[in-house]
């Protein structure tokens, strides 16, 4: 019994017998170690007996295992996107080829399809070596797809028990049939929205470069060209989607935008002036326009502030409105994104909200300087089916009233068809195909698009 073992045969256990993967990477990663080095700890810990250079082999061949160049092997794990990151996250489960994989949403931050790559290694080290996966997922569609028996958990009891099939056909428990149904209807609407008939351009990037100088390359420069020539335009209330795999520059791109990451050459036109030519004062003023929504709201709200503090926090670092101002418009704010009563969750803490609350209240502190551009970065990738679906009519209700364009970053090619106009596809930093949603997705061009579209989870039933 596990519950009886001491702390020491506990530590053997955990990689060599169990691999554990966890959902946010980052919280299991030592930022001061590269990556290289946490896969080299990892096998220093249970293969003392090999040589260095073996444990060099090793690693390179679990990078390449999970999709990683190993010319990031001495990369640190900020330098990785997070779909990267999680790669990494799966590579140190995989290390010691244990019996058990225990893996907590492994593939939430990953592009359809790297994730259906990482869950067909998953899956032939099932079948290779007799490995027991247990997956923990909010994507119905994911576990179709490859588990052979579902368990659906409500309030942490397991309110329901079958094949997967019979799970997905007839389902028996209200939980059940609400997450089939949810499944389903994402599905059904995935079919692409009409053209947007505007020309007002709020948002145009030339030229964008973002590059990084990559470590251990003491006699020349070696560039990592996360963006590299993009060049797009963002109509007045239009939705424009970024799809990709991960790693291919999106987030970057995002950060880029919004002035989180340093920008090595083009132009950033909002409403006509270049960002980049802008004094810091008058940049600081025009980037109150364009808002990000994160991939994990709980990782950018900040835990000892009340959900009021970090909405009404904005306001007052720009000078926008007194406390009490602030205050009241925190109150509509909540109010907007479907939390009600707002007396009630403005006093409350981030760790007191679901995940698709916080994810509402990530979009409520975007809001409160009153954007023309939302970016959405992977904002839905976190959330079950059903919530997903709850955030994508938020954020068109939104839209609707308020005239905002999007800017929609995701790895969901089936989520993007529906709920874009456009769609960019990148691929090493680069825009490799253009057009509407349904161009895209019914008549893809490149070979990157095609897998992409191939690789989107669908529910696996049987009539």
């Amino acid at each position: 019994s596990l519950m009886e073992k001491d702390e020491v045969a506990l530590g053997k256990i955990r990689g060599e017998l169990i691999g554990l993967v966890f959902q946010d990477p980052m919280t299991r990663m030592n930022p001061l170690m590269t990556v290289g080095n946490h896969l080299i700890d990892t096998l220093n810990a249970h293969r003392r007996e090999k040589s260095y250079e073996w444990k060099v082999r090793r690693s390179y061949e679990l990078l390449a295992r999970v999709g990683i160049q190993t010319d990031r092997f001495n990369s640190y794990p900020h330098e990785f996107s997070g779909g990267m990151r999680q790669r990494l996250a799966i590579a140190l489960a995989l290390a010691l080829d244990p019996p058990l994989i225990i893996a907590d949403e492994p593939t939430t931050s990953l592009d359809v399809s790297i994730a259906n790559q990482v869950m067909g290694e998953l899956s032939g080290l099932c079948d290779d070596f007799g490995t027991a996966l247990l997956l923990i997922t909010h994507d119905l569609a994911l576990a179709s797809k490859w588990c052979h028996r579902i368990s659906i958990l409500e309030e942490g009891k397991i309110v329901e028990e079958s094949s997967t099939l019979r799970i997905l056909n007839e389902p028996q428990s209200i939980t059940g049939k609400k997450l089939v149904l949810a499944a389903n209807k994402r599905e059904g609407e995935s079919k692409g929205r009409r053209t947007l008939h505007t020309s007002k351009i709020v948002l145009e990037v030339t030229n964008l470069r973002c590059w990084h100088a990559l470590p251990d390359w003491p006699w020349k420069t070696n560039w990592l060209k996360s963006v590299d020539q993009i060049n797009f335009q963002l109509f007045e209330g239009e939705t424009l989607g970024i799809v990709g795999a991960s790693g291919c520059g999106k987030s970057t791109l995002c950060r880029a935008l919004i002035g989180l990451l340093p920008i090595r050459g083009g132009e950033v036109r909002f409403n006509g002036r270049n960002l980049l030519d802008l004094p810091g004062p008058l940049l600081r003023k025009e980037l109150q326009s364009l808002q990000m929504v994160f991939q994990d709201p709980l990782a950018c709200l900040n835990p000892n502030m009340t959900i009021g503090q970090a909405i009404s926090d904005p306001l007052l670092i720009h000078g926008l409105c007194n406390k009490s101002q602030a205050k009241e418009k925190t109150r509509e704010l909540l109010s907007q994104v479907g939390l009600n009563p707002p007396e009630i969750f403005q006093n409350r803490y981030p760790k007191e909200l679901s995940g698709g609350q916080l994810q509402r209240v990530a979009i409520a502190r975007a809001l409160s300087l009153n954007p023309k551009v939302l970016i959405c970065d992977e904002s839905i990738s976190m959330l079950d089916v059903e919530i997903q679906v709850e955030i994508l009519a938020l954020l068109g209700s939104l839209q609707r009233q308020l005239g905002l364009a999007i800017l929609f970053i995701t790895h969901d090619l089936l989520i993007a068809n529906g709920f874009c106009n456009r769609l960019l596809v990148m691929d090493q930093g680069r825009i490799i195909e253009e057009g509407s949603s349904e161009e895209i997705f019914n008549t893809p061009q490149s070979a990157i698009t095609k897998k992409l579209i191939l690789a989107c989870p669908k529910l696996c039933s049987v009539s």
